[in-house]
């Protein structure tokens, strides 16, 4: 059974490694699809993600000496109701800087 148009959902999942460009690229996606008509519910922060990676300072000898190094995955969720076809497509026709990584689900 086919939903009605008003009645359909779009989840954006965003991530990144710097929060500043992520929250901009946020922003952005948020204005084009207010453009559309469409609502926005969001942005969601879900937790950081921690990649922590230790590396030997030395090759051979010194084994307690070492180093730390971290990544850190930043994450936001946006919901879009009452999507129309100019919703999708400005969504697929969006620029977005370099570090971002976006998914669309419907």
């Amino acid at each position: 059974m086919p939903k009605e148009e008003g009645k359909q959902k779009i989840r954006i999942k965003i991530r990144g490694y710097d929060y500043r460009i992520l929250d901009k690229a946020v922003n952005h996606i948020i204005e084009t699809v207010e453009k559309s008509g469409a609502n926005v519910v969001g942005p969601i922060p879900l937790p950081t993600e921690i990649k922590k990676t230790t590396v030997l300072k030395s090759t051979f000898v010194h084994k307690d000496s070492r180093d730390q190094f971290e990544v850190r995955m930043h994450k936001r969720i946006l919901d879009v109701l009452s999507i129309n076809n100019r919703t999708i497509d400005l969504l697929m026709n969006l620029e977005l800087p370099a570090g971002v990584d976006i998914e669309i689900k419907t």
